[in-house]
């Protein structure tokens, strides 16, 4: 039997311990979690019978590996939501699947709603060529917008930066009024400044071509599975959120015999003739050796890397490691009466605020990045749904800049005035608040990054070593595709350690791994 140890109980961690699990004569698995909570950044917070999605999860894959691994879990629902059924709205329901009025491990089929709000009005996101666009731009910044466009399609930039990226899809004009400011808050880098590997990573597929081929197949009946990711209208999720999946997981793992020791922070690995033959961790007060057969490691690249002793580590290797960046995330959960904003669109919600689940925020005079709308991605995030409205205001910063080290209250005040700024709420209407501070939420494509194939060659040298998920391979993955690396982890190892190299292809390949799929839209 090989001992397995785990580091981190996100998504990839967590997908690894039950997927092991099911081979008991094989593996013995020990997962080591940082904190007491289980999810990473997939987790659901709660707060005075309100719960937080930190930083919004849909559940949407074209992998069918990872819908069957939700539904196995959380079946879809067979019957009506709460708002939807008072709503009258129509949701596709499973035969024989539970009711979320009664039951609580349901995966409900919502809507997705996302929008920009810039310059005081609300547009389309992905930014649409709708006449509602047109007349929120006025004609003569469209005419110059699609001049900028036609412009790009025939000088194309080289993709040197995630600048060129987006100007080539979009044109230069609908860049600097859609992507400029937002990407800058969200690295703290301009956008030349960063590698266009992130666009390849978040919006592959993705431009105006895109949007008009969209619009046009709409009209002609083309099925969501055919859709680019960003375009994709519904999806899945779990009645109290994704740490809600994430927690029956561990339960899982437990039942099944694997150890989670939580609180249990990972400080250095010990290696020894090309391979990890123990993690030293720090257990509260108590100092553990670990040891170990196989090592599955979600923890981020720089820690991993600085925390290695034993076998020397390339000098070159630890520079680009240690200089590998990351964004630290920030929200602000706001419990309010009700919203300044109407609905003037054709969704029908509860009091009827607008049906969003994120608004992004692309005014250039606040911080604020993004808005989440609780209580449009489940009623049951939100004690009162029909009487209250429950937003997550999210921010990016850098641990220990002023941000970040802002008091909760100074974050709090910060935020209710930007909301009321942007004439979102009146202030007397804030009931409550709880701040949520999120260390390496995104890994960074800039400073050393350009160098980090340097760091991937060395650690596939390593032969019990498999880095998974999103900060475990420095790369934007989102939850399905860090699942994949899972998946693909425990193919490899069942198979002698062959297969290695496709672990780390995840999120690489030309077809976006979250492009819908019909077996997800079926559900059955």
């Amino acid at each position: 039997m090989q001992k397995v140890i785990i580091i981190g109980a996100g998504p990839a961690g967590l997908t690894a311990a039950c997927e092991l699990l099911k081979y008991p004569q094989q593996f013995s698995v020990t997962l080591l979690e940082e904190s007491e909570e289980f999810g990473g950044i997939s987790r659901t917070a709660r707060w005075q019978g309100q719960r937080m999605d930190i930083g919004g999860h849909r559940f949407f894959t074209k992998e069918p590996r990872v819908a069957q691994w939700w539904l196995d879990r959380m079946p879809l629902q067979g019957a009506p939501a709460m708002d939807d059924a008072l709503l009258g709205r129509e949701k596709p329901l499973s035969e024989g699947g539970p009711d979320p009025e009664g039951e609580d491990a349901v995966m409900l089929a919502r809507d997705r709603v996302s929008r920009i709000y810039y310059n005081r009005k609300f547009f389309d996101y992905p930014i649409s060529m709708k006449p509602e666009t047109i007349r929120n731009m006025g004609l003569w910044q469209t005419f110059i917008a699609g001049c900028s466009y036609l412009r790009a399609c025939v000088i194309k930039k080289p993709e040197t930066s995630l600048e060129n990226f987006y100007i080539n899809r979009f044109g230069r004009k609908l860049y600097s009024m859609f992507f400029e400011a937002y990407t800058e808050k969200l690295w703290g880098r301009h956008p030349r400044d960063i590698s266009a590997d992130w666009g390849a990573q978040r919006v592959k597929g993705l431009s105006i071509r895109a949007l008009l081929a969209n619009m046009f197949s709409k009209t002609f009946g083309k099925k969501q599975n055919e859709t680019e990711t960003s375009l994709i209208e519904q999806f899945w999720y779990p009645k109290f959120g994704p740490g809600q999946l994430w927690e029956l997981a561990a339960d899982e793992v437990r039942q099944k015999g694997g150890e989670i020791l939580a609180g249990c922070r990972v400080e250095r690995i010990r290696c020894q003739g090309g391979a990890v033959q123990a993690v030293v961790c720090r257990c509260g007060q108590e100092e553990r050796v670990i040891e170990g057969d196989v090592f599955f490691s979600t923890m981020p690249i720089r820690d991993l890397v600085s925390g290695m002793e034993g076998d020397p580590v390339p000098a070159a290797v630890r520079e680009v490691a240690q200089g590998l960046p990351y964004r630290d995330f920030v929200t602000v959960g706001l419990l309010v009466d009700r919203l300044k904003l109407q609905n003037h669109t054709p969704w029908k919600t509860l009091g009827d605020i607008v049906p969003d689940c994120w608004i992004y925020v692309q005014e250039p005079d606040v911080k604020m990045g993004r808005i989440q709308i609780f209580n449009n991605w489940s009623p049951y995030l939100v004690e009162k749904p029909a009487d209250t409205v429950w937003m997550g205001l999210e921010y990016f910063c850098t641990k220990g800049d002023a941000f970040w080290n802002m008091s909760e209250e100074e974050c709090v005040a910060l935020a209710i005035d930007e909301l009321v700024k942007m004439g979102i709420i009146e202030r007397q209407w804030v009931q409550g608040s709880h701040r949520i501070q999120v260390k390496k939420a995104y890994p960074a494509y800039f400073d050393s990054y350009e160098r980090f194939d340097e760091v991937v060659d060395y650690l596939k040298e390593i032969s019990n070593l498999y880095p998974l998920g999103r900060n475990g391979q420095h790369r934007y993955n989102n939850m399905d595709h860090s699942m994949m690396t899972a998946l693909r982890a425990v193919d490899a190892l069942r198979a002698g350690g062959t297969g290695r190299k496709e672990v780390w292809d995840v999120n690489t390949e030309q077809e976006y791994h979250e492009e819908a799929h019909e077996a997800q839209k079926e559900g059955t």
